[in-house]
């Protein structure tokens, strides 16, 4: 990958991918900091703040922030993690300049009037109301919290009502100071502009801003201890999520797990686990295997949705399937077609320019490098059936794996 990497003397690092035939540019400032990151009196905070991000800096109201890159029909967004927080834009090559202004701006000189936090406050306990009247975002929350526990990657993003309703300006302040560090924020730009104009605006916007290093505190997960749950709500079908820590971003073993999930509950329509429950018997609308790998630890689950009296048959078919990955090896041209099928999906994942942006700067805080396509095109054609099944017998054992379910009151 032909990117471009500096670093200014506060130790935020811009990293410039040039591409070709675009005049879009995508740029997003990513910090290392997220959910995670809260103590139990903060719950929610990072989310919080990346809301508030929008609402009034020392020289720009609400209002002005909106409307400087939708006025010229650009798209300003950002997101929270368990791990991350970022804001970002896009916007047509010649508007670079306003959109990198004005992230800098809502990162760093946030002033979180309190009449705004007012408003804030109701709009993230709707947004908690909405995401529990839908069960199948819900039970992923949960389920968190059940392999997790209290460890604060077990603790919902958006944190609790009781917290959400107790925090001020001086909250938010007092987070920001507590986890800042220019050296933990990396500034990624996508486009079709010299390397040179991205590297003389990034010192432009960035280069004042004083050096921060706030110490990472991140408390280490607790050992992981199976367990089986059932909550009874009002719903019309049951919702499933089973599942087990898993690997590290650090591991050796992410690549080929990642493989291995994407084969088994991936999002093309030849999944395994789609196969076999929604073509072979029609038990799921979706079902998908999701593995996210965070800083010391991971997560793997497979979710889906079915009717009640389905509900068992279906559990008991997923754990088979994760039983056969212990028992059959993949035969070579079934290993030849699952590794083409992931290739093809980065490939495809790789040409949306604004995803690659996100994708290259979370690279570079968690690894501190990048890998090219062509790097991790060999990595994945490396995998072995052998390197397949000794980590199906490490994360498949039935009886290390935790389910909850969503049972429907009978009522």
């Amino acid at each position: 990958m032909d990117y471009k990497l500096f670093e200014l003397e506060n130790g935020i690092r811009v990293i410039h991918q040039p591409v070709n035939n675009s005049k879009i540019t995508h740029c997003g400032l990513i910090l290392d900091i997220g959910s995670r990151d809260e103590s139990v009196s903060q719950q929610g905070i990072a989310h919080f703040w990346e809301h508030m991000a929008f609402k009034g800096t020392q020289k720009r109201k609400a209002f002005h922030i909106l409307n400087r890159i939708d006025s010229v029909g650009g798209e300003l967004n950002a997101y929270t993690t368990k791990e991350k927080i970022c804001f970002y834009a896009s916007v047509l090559d010649q508007h670079f300049d306003k959109a990198l202004d004005l992230l800098t701006d809502i990162t760093f000189d946030s002033i979180f009037p309190e009449s705004q936090i007012e408003k804030e406050r109701g709009v993230i306990l709707e947004e908690m109301s909405m995401y529990l009247d839908s069960p199948e975002e819900a039970i992923q929350d949960d389920f968190d919290t059940l392999i997790f526990g209290q460890h604060p990657l077990g603790v919902n993003i958006l944190g609790t009502r009781e917290s959400i309703k107790a925090f001020h300006r001086d909250d938010f302040k007092q987070f920001i100071k507590e986890h800042l560090n220019t050296e933990r924020l990396v500034v990624s730009v996508v486009s079709g502009l010299p390397t040179s104009k991205v590297k003389r605006l990034a010192e432009k916007y960035l280069k004042n801003i004083p050096m921060m290093n706030a110490p990472v505190n991140r408390l280490s997960a607790d050992p992981y201890v199976v367990k089986h749950q059932t909550i009874n709500r009002d719903l019309m079908q049951s919702q499933v999520a089973l599942g087990r820590e898993a690997y590290s971003l650090k591991s050796e073993k992410k690549l080929p797990f990642f493989l291995l999930t994407n084969y088994l509950g991936g999002p093309a329509m030849n999944s395994r686990l789609n196969m076999a429950l929604r073509e072979k018997y029609g038990y799921v609308y979706s079902i998908e295997a999701a593995y996210n790998a965070y800083t010391d630890t991971g997560l793997f689950a497979v979710y889906f949705g079915t009717e009640p009296k389905q509900t068992d048959r279906s559990i008991a078919l997923v754990l088979k399937e994760l039983e056969m990955l212990k028992k059959k090896a993949f035969t070579p041209v079934q290993l030849h077609r699952i590794k083409e099928q992931l290739i093809g999906q980065m490939a495809m994942a790789e040409e949306s320019h604004i995803s690659l942006m996100l994708a290259i700067g979370k690279s570079m805080l968690d690894k501190g490098s990048i890998d090219s396509f062509d790097e991790v095109t060999a990595q994945v054609r490396a995998i072995t059936s052998h390197d397949l099944m000794e980590i199906a017998e490490e994360v498949f054992n039935k009886d290390e794996i935790s389910i909850l379910t969503y049972r429907p009151n009978k009522s």
